[in-house]
């Protein structure tokens, strides 16, 4: 028996927010060029580094600001059943999680700053091996999610 793909998606506005979040590490990339490009220019190093600082902080810019958001929204999908939880994610190797309802210990719900702008919020799920978000989930989502998955859990608990 095969069990078909996920079908639900976490929520569009995440590829604003993972957006938002690459573009404040870019910052970063960007000012570490800017320096090397002055240190360059103060110490008469080739012109050539230079044009290699811009060039790499363009290409991070444009992966992580555009590419890989895009990327990753379009790979990310959750399934809930009553026996297991299952998740397939990853940019370009996509991974396929399958959570038993039997192994679930807990679950929450958490929201950064980003993400509460958004009116977004991460279920994470923990097992006694690890702990497995879904994430950038409309509130009113994750939390039905998050009751949702607990009342499974429970239920699988007692069944055994």
């Amino acid at each position: 028996m095969t069990i078909s793909e996920p079908q639900k998606r976490i929520s569009e506005k995440a590829l604003t927010v993972w957006k938002i979040s690459a573009s404040l590490y870019s910052l970063v990339v960007w000012a570490l060029a800017g320096g090397l490009i002055a240190i360059t220019i103060l110490f008469d190093f080739p012109d050539w580094i230079i044009f290699a600082a811009i060039a790499v902080a363009a290409v991070y810019s444009y992966l992580f600001i555009i590419l890989l958001p895009t990327l990753r929204w379009k790979r990310w999908r959750y399934e809930v059943r009553e026996q297991e939880i299952e998740l397939q994610y990853g940019v370009f190797i996509i991974k396929r999680t399958l959570i038993p309802m039997i192994r679930v210990q807990h679950v929450d719900t958490q929201q950064g700053p980003l993400l509460r702008k958004y009116q977004l919020s991460t279920v994470t799920v923990s097992t006694a091996a690890t702990i497995h978000e879904i994430p950038a989930l409309d509130m009113e989502e994750a939390e039905n999610l998050r009751i949702s998955i607990s009342r499974l859990a429970r239920v699988a608990d007692e069944d055994v």
